[in-house]
């Protein structure tokens, strides 16, 4: 074997925010939509840090017609002097510096979202330009930056009064292949920090649209709550809210049962959310399980029922908000909180106020149990129609996937897809159009059951939810287990018709109610197959719907004749063509499924695929499009 030439003089070294404009991703999770705003929640949360530590009770977030950004905040102001071991003004360190600021001791933060050091640095390194203005002293000072770089000294200027700090940026479309702001995004952010930091103002200025929004709340997270349990059927009174700063970690949660099944824990730690919980969320949920195992050992009333998390959980409605000195977030997206001492702190502050909370409230005591004990009761009913089911099986036929599964021949789950498409026509020009390496085919024979209306034995029982199931690998409801994961996207594929669409509602609605999992990692996607081809000439342009079919239309010369054909379905599409639109994996399009609004999805799914007929038609007709779609996601 030929020895290859590798050196020193192959070794890279990237210096200053090089590493970032280079690996975005490493730091802002990707260059998406999602990436893009994560440079909005970054310099929002330095001016909320400045609220959490008592120094700013007013924030401004504003959109600009050019794609700017602007965050500005009545706090200290970022400091101007020169840093006595580098000899630049401090502010300059901060923008052009990884892992530099004032939040890696406890002396001039007590708590903060911000703990790597890297985010306002990392907004800069990506934003084509970048003007910070500083209020401190009595005095404005300004710089500027571009790509990470300042291009201006720091600039000491007029007269002011009072402090504060104002970011100017605009992303950089050499980083970013899209750059729009959603507004509803910054929207919900921006009223969350609000709710979690009471007495903190937030405007939202758009001056593309010419309009703004302001949030002010006075009861902080039991405002938020009232939002949340907005149009749900509460169970136990006023419900419960429990704030502790007693213990050097500040505790604060407010939470309500209702009478529906969904579990919604919003867990933060120093303001950030932490998606995927952590040491906190864990700390609420034993308080909770072992106050109610107590209380339920002092009644009759169920005393022999085995109560797990998941009997307390169902129907839960729960914020859960901390303040503690050095939060260790997992991975800089902060998506999971992991200190160990936070689990003890919420576990015995929450566990004591709770027990006292039903000892002095009886009645919504006994409410709150009824309801724990009626989730026991339905679990162990469900385990055991699906246990007689398990025992009709053969032993033979649990342990293989269905026949009907083209499955692809990798086994690593992390670059595998599964593609759900209707009917075994579609099946068939599907499994010739696909990379057999990473892509395996599920057919589905007509509409699958809709599970918002059937029993547990219904849908053990079903051919079509038995074939998903088991094709997936990590099981459903309760004994769903995402480790067991095969397929890293699920891609739901179907005609572009209204049986196209009743389908992927059917599919969409499974998932959510019995593999939520999949919405929250992200795993669920919708092909998105042309419906028109439309021939200019020599070129040929592949159409979605009739909106992009009146785009290219209307780009053509006014005596070109275009040959329009319209496919009927997936089955009829050649397979070279649905291969090369469709599936190719350079070339395709996909719309990942995020839920965004838990309350909204459930309302959703409730109204469109329950039993009330009436709520279903009034949804249909107020919001033609049940679904909002933009830049690469679907919205629900």
């Amino acid at each position: 074997m030929a020895q290859e030439k590798y050196s020193a003089k192959d070794i890279e070294v990237l210096e200053g925010l090089e590493p970032v404009r280079v690996r975005p991703g490493m730091y802002i999770g990707g260059t998406d939509l999602s990436g893009l705003h994560h440079l909005v929640w970054e310099a929002l949360d330095n001016s909320v840090d400045e609220a959490i530590n008592g120094h700013c009770d007013h924030i401004t977030v504003t959109l600009t017609p050019s794609g700017h950004v602007v965050v500005e905040d009545n706090g200290r102001g970022i400091p101007v002097d020169k840093h006595p071991k580098f000899n630049k003004p401090a502010l300059e360190i901060i923008l052009t510096t990884l892992h530099s600021g004032a939040k890696f001791s406890n002396e001039s933060y007590t708590a903060s979202g911000g703990l790597h050091g890297v985010g306002i640095s990392v907004v800069n390194a990506l934003s084509e330009k970048l003007v910070v203005e500083v209020k401190r002293g009595g005095r404005l000072y300004t710089q500027e930056f571009a790509q990470g770089v300042a291009i201006t000294r720091l600039k000491k200027g007029k007269s002011v009064t009072g402090s504060g700090t104002r970011i100017d940026f605009k992303p950089d479309s050499q980083i970013f292949p899209k750059i729009h702001f959603n507004k509803k995004w910054i929207l919900e952010r921006a009223e969350t920090k609000a709710f979690l930091n009471s007495g903190l103002t937030i405007d939202v200025v758009d001056q593309r649209e010419g309009d703004s929004a302001k949030f002010h709340y006075a009861n902080g997270i039991r405002d938020y709550l009232s939002k949340l349990l907005k149009g749900a059927v509460t169970v136990g009174g006023e419900g419960f809210y429990h704030n502790d700063k007693s213990n050097g970690i500040h505790v604060e949660t407010a939470l309500q049962w209702t009478e529906n099944t969904e579990t919604r824990i919003y867990s933060y730690a120093n303001s950030v959310y932490t998606a995927d919980g952590g040491a906190h969320e864990n700390g609420l949920r034993n308080a909770l399980t072992k106050s109610l195992r107590t209380h339920i050992g002092r009644l009759s009333q169920g005393k022999n029922l085995n109560i797990i998390a998941d009997d307390v959980k169902e129907g839960l409605t729960a914020v859960l908000s901390i303040f503690l000195a050095n939060p260790q977030f997992q991975g800089q997206t902060k998506e999971k909180l992991n200190n160990t001492e936070a689990l003890s702190a919420v576990e015995s502050s929450v566990k004591s106020a709770f027990e006292r909370f039903l000892l002095e409230n009886p009645s919504t005591a006994e409410t709150i149990i009824g309801r724990v004990i009626l989730s026991a009761q339905a679990r162990l009913a469900s385990r055991t129609a699906k246990d007689n089911v398990l025992r009709k099986t053969p032993i033979s036929h649990r342990l293989t996937l269905p026949g009907k599964l083209a499955d692809c021949s990798s086994t690593d789950p992390s670059n595998s897809e599964l593609f759900l498409v209707e009917g075994d026509s579609a099946g068939g020009s599907s499994k010739q159009a696909r990379d057999r390496r990473i892509q395996a085919i599920l057919p589905l024979r007509g509409k699958i059951l809709n599970v918002e209306n059937a029993s547990m034995e219904k849908m053990v029982g079903n051919n079509e939810i038995k074939s998903l199931t088991q094709s997936i690998g990590a099981g459903m409801g309760q004994t769903f287990d995402y480790s067991k994961l095969r397929y890293e996207k699920i891609i739901i594929m179907t005609d572009a018709d209204v049986d196209g669409a009743h389908i992927s509602a059917l599919l969409l609605t499974f998932f959510y109610r019995y593999m939520h999992k999949l919405f929250e990692k992200g795993h669920i996607y919708l092909a998105q197959p042309p419906l028109f081809r439309v021939e200019l000439g020599k070129s040929v342009t592949y159409c979605q719907d009739d909106a992009e079919l009146e785009k290219v239309l209307g780009k053509a010369p006014k005596n070109a004749k275009p040959d329009i054909h319209r496919y009927k379905g997936l089955g009829e599409m050649p397979m070279r063509i649905l291969k090369e639109t469709t599936m190719d994996v350079s070339k395709r399009r996909l719309l990942r499924v995020t839920i965004r609004d838990a309350q909204q999805a459930e309302s959703t799914f409730v109204k469109l695929m329950g039993k009330d007929a009436s709520a279903r038609y009034e949804f249909i007709m107020d919001r033609s499009a049940a679904f909002l779609t933009e830049g690469g996601e679907l919205d629900v």
